[in-house]
């Protein structure tokens, strides 16, 4: 299979970017950033953008591909409130969306969201995480992944209090409904873009199940 993955350089993308270089099933990933990425591999073809609302310059990376891993994302810790994290959050994901369905009309969409995402949250993130998870599905029946605590590669530009106290979070690696390897969720998206599951919200266990299959 071919996929094209976003949000590569961060905790969890680079996870995802992982286990598509070395699953064998993957022929190519290719990988939309907006800077060069550290990994090497003779399956990995990367594009250099830098407008995520329009991807005419870079629609050729969207072209003839089977998934979409959408792993791009930003704390709302990091964002100068609703309007800035919607863009990033939803804006954004739906432009993918949309090229993609344009380049490749029968690829999967694979939407990295969050554990207790919910339309009628109290929290700002969890709101628009919602309603980015409901007009993909509705767009392009995509499937959107609930991850709790994400285990990897810790990206530079996470908050300094997520960066502390990350060695805590690694002790709730028993809880399947509360930790993940970043790995594991790529080796999730790849096994269900190969059963052809469509139109599903998953969550950390199941994530965990699969990766393990």
């Amino acid at each position: 299979m071919k996929v094209i993955i976003f949000g590569a350089s961060g905790t969890a993308g680079s996870g995802v970017l992982r286990a598509c270089l070395s699953d064998p099933s993957v022929e190519e990933a290719r990988a939309i950033t907006r800077s060069p990425l550290s990994a090497a591999s003779d399956k990995l073809r990367t594009f250099l953008h830098k407008d995520y609302l329009d991807y005419a310059a870079v629609s050729e990376a969207f072209a003839d591909v089977d998934a979409c891993f959408y792993c791009l994302g930003v704390s709302a810790t990091q964002v100068s409130g609703e309007q800035e994290y919607r863009k990033i959050t939803y804006d954004f994901a739906l432009a993918a969306a949309r090229m993609l369905k344009l380049q490749s009309p029968d690829a999967v969409f694979h939407f990295i969201s969050g554990r207790s995402t919910a339309l009628n949250s109290r929290f700002m993130w969890a709101r628009v995480k919602a309603e980015t998870e409901r007009d993909l599905m509705s767009f392009t029946n995509a499937v959107c992944w609930r991850p709790a605590y994400i285990a990897g590669e810790l990206s530079h530009s996470r908050p300094l209090q997520i960066r502390i106290v990350r060695t805590i979070f690694k002790l709730m690696k028993p809880s399947r409904s509360l930790y993940v390897d970043a790995e594991d969720i790529g080796r999730a998206m790849i096994r269900a873009t190969t059963e052809n599951i469509r139109g599903r919200i998953i969550e950390n266990p199941e994530i965990r199940a699969m990766a393990e299959g």
